[in-house]
């Protein structure tokens, strides 16, 4: 078995705050109890015959704290990025969670947002392989990152 590489496991820790946000969105169970249970049950388990990848345990809790901390403010900065017939409560709970995850980590500010971007474009593609959503995720988290961090572009 392979080790992760520390860029491994940021991006695994990024797709597990994205399924720990429609989870907790989802059953209305608490971020802590969530964490705990992705930490405990999924970091390094293996399913089906697939080992899941070990993430990144402070990133990931870093996400998840601060989209419930700044939720409120990531969700207003996701809406200004879509269109008005389109609020983010209309959009799809994965794509949802794949925005406020992204948010979360633009308001942390510690990841260059063309990064952050492409992270969470690929978790875009694990949950829609086919589809356009890719596309609609890279255009409304470009418009969010140029709001929220202009002088990088």
């Amino acid at each position: 078995m392979t080790v992760p590489t520390s860029r491994q496991k940021k991006s695994a820790a990024r797709f597990y705050a994205v399924q720990a946000l429609f989870q907790m969105e989802s059953t209305g169970t608490p971020w802590d109890k969530v964490r705990d249970e992705f930490v405990e049950h999924r970091f390094g388990a293996e399913m089906g015959g697939v080992t899941w990848v070990d993430g990144n345990i402070n990133l990931f809790e870093t996400l998840l704290e601060t989209v419930v901390e700044q939720q409120a403010k990531i969700d207003q900065l996701t809406d200004r990025a879509l269109v008005a017939k389109w609020p983010i409560a209309k959009i799809d709970p994965t794509i949802r969670a794949v925005f406020r995850a992204a948010g979360g980590e633009f308001v942390l500010d510690k990841t260059p947002p063309k990064v952050v971007i492409n992270e969470f474009v690929d978790v875009a593609k694990s949950f829609f392989p086919a589809g356009r959503e890719a596309k609609f995720v890279n255009a409304v988290l470009d418009h969010m990152a140029r709001e929220i961090k202009p002088e990088a572009f």
